[in-house]
């Protein structure tokens, strides 16, 4: 039998240890020259996507056969709604995160989210009427998709609005304050149930919209160079999101830390 009195025991994490943790990983919002290097990669891998995505749907994948050449605008259209869904899931993540943790970062993290997912979102609305006017004819119609996607456009653009006007009357900085991360998360939060809404209102209302394509239930009715193209789209566009997210996270903490220039890289800790 074991004395237990001989097993060492389980010590907790000196400030020594944590920094040989870190230095083990990159923290890709970290002011460190590591950092700035890791996402300056990832920018370039976000560059060489799109260009692959461009070619491809500009030039090998086929015009559709109804559609003509209209409907290269799928090519931007819809990886903007995709990816404008994934990052009011973020703002979704993030914003339950702050309010279980009480971490100020996350909540910068939901904003930053938010202002990438309303710009896609205008970009998903904007070429959608350009799409709708060279099929349909007309500019708008009041179609359920349509409507819902505004709505929730203008539910996020409320999201921005509202951490702005509680910073100005508080007098807290956004993305650095309880008092601002509080209310925006529980708003960012809320807001998400819009997006189902959204991408079923094809299959719960009477739609003008097609319904799902690449996912649909039976074999996708696509050609395949156009479903490569459009998947490399979509790749492209949640890389350049992610990168985007990313600097406006250390835009905001340098603004919040009043530092305009990145740091210096830390010295390494010694690893053996």
């Amino acid at each position: 039998m074991v004395d237990s009195a001989v097993l060492p025991l389980r010590q907790a994490p000196t400030g020594a240890d944590r920094e040989i943790m870190r230095s083990s990983t990159v923290d890709l919002v970290a002011d460190t020259a590591r950092a700035a290097a890791a996402r300056r990669t990832t920018a370039w891998l976000a560059g060489g996507l799109s260009a692959a995505a461009a070619v491809a749907g500009g030039w090998l994948a086929p015009p559709d056969a109804v559609q003509g050449q209209a409907q290269r605008l799928m090519y931007l259209h819809v990886p903007a709604a995709w990816v404008a869904y994934a990052a009011f899931a973020l703002v979704l993540a993030a914003g339950g995160a702050y309010l279980i943790w009480g971490d100020l970062r996350w909540d910068r993290f939901a904003r930053a989210a938010a202002e990438v997912g309303v710009v896609l979102t205008a970009v998903a609305i904007g070429t959608g009427s350009l799409w709708g006017h060279l099929v349909w004819g007309t500019w708008w119609a009041w179609d359920p998709r349509l409507v819902s996607t505004v709505l929730l456009l203008f539910a996020y653009a409320g999201y921005l609005a509202l951490r702005r006007t509680v910073s100005e009357r508080t007098g807290a900085p956004d993305g650095g304050d309880h008092r601002v991360a509080r209310p925006a998360a529980a708003a960012g939060v809320g807001g998400f149930l819009l997006v189902p809404v959204v991408h079923f209102s094809v299959i719960w209302w009477r739609s003008l919209h097609q319904q799902a394509t690449v996912l649909a239930p039976q074999r996708p009715p696509i050609d395949a160079r156009m479903g490569v193209a459009l998947l490399l789209a979509v790749a492209a566009a949640t890389l350049v999101a992610f990168c985007v997210v990313l600097h406006r996270v250390v835009r905001l903490e340098r603004r919040l830390t009043g530092d305009a220039t990145p740091t210096a890289e830390r010295t390494p800790a010694r690893v053996g």
